[in-house]
């Protein structure tokens, strides 16, 4: 399922918010936006298809990206967060170790 047909299927925006925490830390968790407080620790790294991304603070210090590619794997989502699609899960990639044929949609920059 893409980031559009969540939206749609769910009639309503979604946001991501990728923690430092002990549960699921590597792992972007997929909220209804406004579900998930955030907090001092976390800072905005931009937006996905009109979608907020969110990442602890120290997380984002010591990953040192630039640029990250929102993707999907197969597997049930972690704790709370909305799944993917049909038995998919949200997962962050470095560019840097995706091949440069990969779909571009999914890219989050930092805002401007």
């Amino acid at each position: 399922m893409t980031l559009r047909l969540l939206r749609a299927v769910r009639g309503a925006p979604v946001m991501f918010v990728q923690s430092g925490g002990c549960c699921a830390g590597s792992t972007p968790m997929c909220f209804p936006v406004g579900e998930f407080l955030i907090g001092d620790i976390d800072v905005l790294l931009g937006e996905i298809d009109g979608c907020p991304f969110y990442i602890d603070k120290r997380l984002d210090q010591a990953w040192h990206q630039e640029q990250f590619l929102l993707d999907v794997a197969l597997g049930e989502p972690e704790d709370f967060s909305l799944p993917a699609g049909e038995n998919l899960r949200f997962v962050t990639r470095s560019p840097i170790c995706v091949s440069s044929d990969a779909p571009g949609e999914n890219v989050l920059s930092p805002p401007e």
